[in-house]
């Protein structure tokens, strides 16, 4: 019977155990199926990344940080209010000679309950703290925006080069397709003896050529697809299904290069304004050094003292008092004039950082802007040659099954029409990344 019990027992556990395991995994599931992407368009992929980024997640708690550090600074304006407790026991009382007589002072008992308060009346580290505190958040909402700025960069060009490799691979497939009845072709003209083995070999090896480098691109998509998903912080094993719309993407790659480049677009040069901002305040606190400090403080305290332990706190002896502190420091050995002439050399320094980073939009602009032109005129020159090459070929192929033109003939044609496909598709997705570059430089991404 006991054993019996046990087993029942046992049942029982191992079934709540099932039960939890299995309740478990259902919410994991569902966690993971919410976490993915239903259509990865390129807005839906740069939402999510800006969303699940890491590096996006750690300029939030930046932002949040800096927030709490800076009430922390300004906390010192309150007035801080504090309490101690005192107890101390005398093994031995100390005495004093008074008049030529040993006089014990004190008692073998001694304990004190001290209320303090203090209140800053002028402090130039609080004032600092109350002058800057906007400035400091802008300055941690903009590396935030920073942040977001080259995950939209980088998640987009990742984003096209997958885009690319797969309609690579797509010209693979349709390639295969022509070849395989081009091989049928041959192989069937070649056992009603029209021709000899040449054609049909070499529709075998242009076949074998294509399988290969569709292998090839296959991998190569792999592991695009996996850096994309870095990028985005997407689940490794979850599929990431991208949707685009080719015509969309033709008419997006057109852009104005007649703009004149505006500097405080650009969140590194606002970057840059901002700390120098918080620099020419930094030259007024170290002016403001000069300046005493005060303070108002005050304590009220109960003494307690006896020999006796069991009655010491039957009677207490009150003490109070209130007053102010001015401090003023007088002689330094100068450290006051070098921290105020350092304070004034980091804001010069600054103003040739600014001076700088002028100088290098301007090179990154029209550096993005020349690319940019190369890119699209390859393009626009791609995209007819797509039209003539598959004219070329579908004549090619007439004439070779009319027996006119030579099987050589049609596959350099062949070979024509799909790098031609392959030189558009990269041609148009080059010409979108070299857009992202022009827009970056301009400041014109705004997550």
């Amino acid at each position: 019977m006991f054993n019996d019990l046990i087993l029942k027992k046992g049942g029982y556990f191992a079934l709540g155990v099932s039960l939890m395991v299995g309740f478990s995994s259902r919410i994991y599931s569902q966690q993971s199926q919410d976490s993915l992407l239903q259509q990865a368009t390129l807005p839906n992929v740069i939402q999510y990344a800006l969303k699940k980024q890491p590096l996006v997640q750690q300029s939030l708690i930046d932002e949040k940080t800096t927030e709490l550090q800076i009430k922390s600074k300004l906390a010192d304006w309150y007035p801080q209010v504090s309490f101690n407790y005192l107890y101390q026991h005398n093994f031995q009382v100390p005495t004093s000679v008074i008049g030529g007589n040993p006089i014990r002072l004190g008692v073998n008992n001694t304990s004190a309950f001290q209320f303090t308060a203090s209140q800053t009346i002028f402090d130039r580290d609080v004032l600092l703290a109350n002058r800057t505190r906007g400035s400091v958040l802008q300055q941690s909402r903009q590396q935030t925006e920073n942040t977001k700025v080259d995950v939209v960069v980088n998640v987009s060009k990742a984003f096209y080069d997958v885009l690319a490799t797969s309609q690579q691979i797509n010209v693979a497939n349709e390639n295969i397709v022509r070849l395989e009845k081009s091989l049928t072709d041959a192989r069937d003209r070649y056992e009603a003896g029209i021709v000899d083995k040449t054609d049909y070999k070499r529709a075998t090896i242009a076949l074998n050529n294509a399988k290969a480098s569709r292998k090839s691109n296959e991998e190569a998509l792999r592991a695009k697809n996996q850096y994309l998903k870095a990028l985005m912080n997407y689940p490794e094993t979850g599929a990431l299904n991208i949707v685009y719309d080719s015509t969309a993407l033709e008419n997006e790659v057109t852009l104005d290069t007649l703009q004149i480049v505006d500097y405080t677009k650009r969140i590194e040069y606002r970057i840059l304004q901002t700390q120098r901002k918080l620099q020419e305040v930094n030259v007024q606190y170290n002016k403001w050094n000069y300046l005493p400090s005060l303070s108002a403080n005050g304590a009220y305290s109960l003494s307690f003292l006896n020999n006796d332990f069991g009655i010491l706190y039957n009677r207490s002896f009150p003490n109070s008092y209130a007053g102010l502190t001015l401090a003023f420091p007088i002689f330094q050995g100068g450290k006051r004039k070098y921290q105020l002439q350092q304070a004034v050399w980091e804001l010069k320094r600054t103003d040739l950082s600014l001076i700088s980073l002028k100088n290098s939009i301007d090179a990154e602009y029209y550096s993005a802007i020349a690319d940019y032109k190369a890119s699209l005129a390859n393009y626009l020159s791609v995209k007819e040659n797509v039209l003539l090459a598959q004219e070329v070929y579908d004549v090619l192929q007439l004439q070779y099954r009319s027996g006119v033109k030579t099987y050589l003939e049609v596959i350099i044609a062949e070979t024509d029409l799909r790098t031609a496909q392959i030189n558009y598709f990269n041609a148009l997705y080059q010409v979108l990344s070299s857009k992202i570059d022009v827009q970056r430089s301009r400041g014109e991404i705004n997550p």
